[in-house]
């Protein structure tokens, strides 16, 4: 009986050091962006940046992102666009292409649970940072074609409006989880080719 508080004292002892480990696995990777983009400011320019794929990727100076374009993914399929997701940014299936009119539609971070969302897709954590006038780099075809961010906000999880709206224009729409890693909203970043 003597060794019983002993042991509820270790065992106490694991439990919290297994909570802390926990935690950090959980939090760590959205604690290292946001600090790597504390300390790269001023912010990088693009020529700083070297694209990950110039065949078809996503440049975006400001918050460091740069990440392969996974094209023609299913957005309504998770088992399709879950597995796009590890491996760069997805791009809506039946969106446009930076070479056609119209409205190319980007997603990054789209899960349904914090652990999933930190492990495997952090590309888009820090796009709630973007704001009117930066720019967004999409390298096609060896081509880097330059956007410009003319409105963000957030919207319902349900509201697909923005997934392919008519534009008579070369727009892109990015999105992401709102907050990060829930599925609680969208942030919508929307910019203009020019």
């Amino acid at each position: 009986m003597k060794f019983l508080p002993r042991i509820l004292i270790a065992l106490g002892l694991v439990f919290i050091v297994l909570s802390v480990l926990l935690f950090l696995w959980i939090f760590l990777p959205v604690a290292r962006v946001e600090i790597n983009y504390s300390l790269n400011k001023p912010k990088l320019t693009v020529n700083q940046i070297k694209p990950v794929d110039l065949d078809f990727g996503i440049v975006i100076p400001k918050i460091g992102a740069n990440a392969k374009i996974i094209p023609q993914v299913d957005p309504y399929n998770p088992n399709i666009y879950q597995v796009a997701l590890t491996k760069g940014v997805a791009q809506a299936k039946g969106t446009a292409f930076p070479n056609q009119t119209g409205n190319m539609f980007l997603f990054s971070h789209s899960s349904a649970n914090l652990i999933e969302a930190t492990r495997f897709n952090s590309v888009f954590y820090l796009l709630y940072k973007l704001k009117n006038g930066d720019e967004i780099y999409i390298y096609y075809n060896k081509a880097r074609i330059k956007y410009v961010v003319s409105d963000t906000k957030i919207v319902d999880p349900k509201d697909i409006s923005y997934l392919n709206p008519i534009s008579k224009i070369k727009q892109l729409t990015l999105m992401t989880c709102w907050p990060a890693g829930t599925d609680y909203k969208r942030l919508i970043v929307i910019a203009t080719q020019k």
